[in-house]
């Protein structure tokens, strides 16, 4: 990853895409600290707490969702591609991120069988281990890479991209983020 822009290019409301266990809601909550706007979890918004992730009915997600991006700033992470043309009709910057099956895979069994507190965790669920989730990281992600890619470049919007974590701590440090912990 090369000429990382200020981060004052991508504007007050940022979307952050990318697979699972990249990086999202721990980017997002620094940038939005940094911004000073609301980080936005989309799966907070997806899923109804103290559930262990039973989704919301689609309508109430769909207007949680169009009240956020109403918002004059924002920094909200998260795929649910359905609704991505809503966001990127308001965003004013994109990051993509990205990561290799094996440290994703990585961090999802740490996640899950490690457990503890983590960024976008949903209030009063468990995170564990299930096959659905190994297949959708190693499977259905990767398949889906480019289509995210080209949707997201279509945009037309300053955009920032990174490969895996490497380039994601080049911008914590750049852009003088606290570090993950």
């Amino acid at each position: 990853m090369s000429n990382i822009p200020p981060l004052a290019t991508l504007g007050r409301r940022i979307l952050i895409c990318g697979p699972s266990n990249a990086g999202k809601s721990t980017l997002a909550i620094a940038l939005a600290q940094e911004l000073e706007v609301p980080a936005v979890h989309l799966d907070l918004l997806h899923h109804l707490p103290n559930t262990d992730w039973q989704p919301r009915p689609r309508h109430d997600f769909h207007a949680l969702h169009a009240q956020a991006v109403a918002e004059d700033g924002w920094v909200i992470e998260g795929n649910y591609f359905a609704l991505l043309q809503e966001r990127l009709d308001r965003a004013t910057g994109v990051i993509l991120l990205g990561t290799r099956r094996v440290p994703a895979l990585f961090r999802y069994l740490r996640r899950t069988v490690g457990g503890g507190p983590r960024a976008g965790h949903l209030e009063g669920a468990v995170d564990r281990l299930n096959a659905n989730m190994l297949r959708f990281i190693l499977i259905e992600q990767p398949r889906k890479r480019d289509r995210d890619r080209a949707l997201l470049r279509a945009a037309g919007l300053p955009m920032v991209e990174t490969a895996g974590m490497t380039d994601l701590r080049k911008l914590y440090t750049v852009w003088s983020l606290p570090p993950p912990a």
